[in-house]
């Protein structure tokens, strides 16, 4: 089922990509290489889905051929089926896990920079101005940066306790040495005195700043698809400089909670091995069951959202979803049980 869903997205991807096809170094090498570094992640994101739909084979299969009837006239109660699953769901918990923590972030940081490097790209296109951010007191303004450890047209804005413009540091490279030191080159460095601004030239200096090419790489990569470790980071150094961290919240408490859909998704397949083919319709009932996996992909996708426009807490919006399908799961075994 796996490898079923990773041909038909790397074939979408391929589509995708092939719109940007010819700009700048970006040719079909490229896209390729693109398409399969970004496999890992459609593995990741599409895991509790393929799980789903894996385990409501087997089911159906075994129900179609009577095999689970016997299985539960020996004594095997609702109970004892889902501890069954779960032991097999504890291992795709940590599959989905691995992928997610190191896998994945790992291949997609990959992907984008090879897709930002061959268009001469800049990190952070949401801006004609490039890329901004801030660190303490300052405001940093990058041009172009095809690797995080090497800053091309840095500008750098120093505020005082009162937010008034003290200095402006501009450098047309900036390169990362160690411990927080960047090596700026050509600076031109203009303070704001009570007697006027004065302008100083340097051919090389330093720049001590907690920013590090480790924070610059999160934001190649969106959050959802950041490691939970690099969210975690990432997340308190926005905090330390007073931004909104809600959006990273969100992607870290999603990260630490989503492998366990695959234990939702396992239980919500139980159910469908009690219809059995005399029944009817149980192709219908499979298909079902498939779609309902496509719409909790879907839905956590759309809660993630909903939490950031509610203000939710982060927690809430990133366990809702497999909350309710956990309830739906509950509910759909009782009234199979029932009849």
């Amino acid at each position: 089922m796996l490898l079923g869903f990773l041909a038909l997205f790397a074939f979408f991807d391929l589509i995708g990509e092939l719109g940007d096809l010819g700009r700048g170094e970006y040719q079909l090498r490229q896209v390729f290489t693109f398409v399969v570094l970004s496999a890992p992640t459609n593995a990741y994101e599409l895991f509790p889905v393929v799980v789903l739909i894996g385990t409501l084979y087997v089911l159906a299969h075994l129900a179609s051929n009577s095999e689970y009837t016997v299985m539960r006239g020996s004594g095997l109660s609702p109970g004892r089926a889902a501890v069954a699953l779960g032991k097999i769901g504890a291992a795709f918990v940590v599959i989905t896990f691995l992928i997610g923590e190191w896998v994945a972030p790992a291949a997609e940081e990959a992907a984008q920079k090879v897709k930002l490097r061959a268009m001469s790209s800049m990190i952070g296109q949401d801006l004609q101005s490039g890329l901004w951010f801030k660190d303490e007191g300052s405001f940093i303004n990058v041009r172009e940066a095809r690797q995080a450890n090497l800053l091309q047209d840095v500008r750098i804005y120093d505020f005082d306790a009162n937010y008034r413009l003290r200095r402006m540091t501009a450098s047309k490279l900036a390169e990362y040495r160690d411990k927080g030191v960047w090596r700026l080159v050509e600076v031109t460095r203009t303070t704001f005195e009570a007697a006027g601004p004065r302008t100083e030239r340097f051919a090389e200096t330093e720049w001590r700043s907690a920013v590090n090419p480790d924070l610059l790489d999160a934001l190649i990569v969106r959050p959802e698809r950041m490691s939970a470790w690099a969210l975690h980071k990432y997340t308190e150094h926005l905090a330390g400089n007073r931004q909104k961290t809600e959006r990273y919240e969100i992607a870290l408490w999603k990260k630490l909670l989503y492998p366990l859909a695959t234990i939702v998704m396992m239980a919500l397949a139980l159910p469908f091995a009690y219809m059995q083919a005399r029944a009817g319709m149980v192709g219908v009932k499979v298909f079902l069951g498939i779609m309902l996996g496509i719409f909790f992909h879907l839905l956590n996708s759309l809660f993630s959202h909903i939490g950031l426009l509610q203000d939710w807490p982060p927690l809430a919006a990133a366990v809702l979803p497999s909350a309710a399908f956990l309830a739906a799961a509950v509910l759909m075994m009782w009234w199979v049980e029932r009849r």
